[in-house]
């Protein structure tokens, strides 16, 4: 194995950690949302703590997924198919050429929503949850992105 596949190979190992996790959480929300409209205002300020400290998690793992998509994974696969690039700007938009996110205007909104949500604690609560919802409704879309990496690896792994 090469040393970029051995790389590859470890940072998906870390994937698959931050994946399973944020699917753990993604699926205690789906459970809470079920017994009541969490994302109405009135509802979700009368969550209990461990109930909240659910999204606090799940938003958690979605940025770190995120990041770690982007920073650590994205170059090293196109590193892996021999494919060079440059600042971030141009690995996304290999990435999308490639197929592995769908589009670079969708990799922006969830990465702007989820920045609000992180770093300017929102004022606004109804704004907060609608962002909240925006990111829960969204793990497809990282978990798609993810399924992506696993199939473009393994057109490159054993090269």
């Amino acid at each position: 194995m090469t040393e970029i596949a051995q790389i590859v190979a470890e940072r998906l190992a870390k994937l698959d950690r931050h994946i399973t996790a944020l699917t753990s959480y993604k699926e205690l929300i789906d459970q809470l949302s079920v017994k009541k409209p969490i994302y109405q205002v009135d509802v979700f300020e009368q969550l209990k703590p461990e109930e909240k400290a659910i999204f606090d998690a799940y938003l958690k793992r979605f940025a770190s997924v995120q990041d770690y998509l982007g920073a650590k994974i994205f170059p090293a696969i196109l590193d892996l198919a021999g494919i060079g690039s440059g600042p971030m700007s141009e690995v996304l938009s290999l990435i999308e050429k490639e197929g592995i996110i769908d589009n670079l205007e969708t990799w922006v909104q969830l990465r702007e929503t989820r920045n609000h949500l992180e770093h300017d604690y929102p004022s606004d609560l109804a704004q907060a949850l609608l962002d909240l919802q925006f990111c829960v409704n969204h793990f497809t879309t990282l978990q798609t992105y993810y399924s992506n990496v696993k199939s473009f690896v393994n057109k490159y792994q054993d090269r």
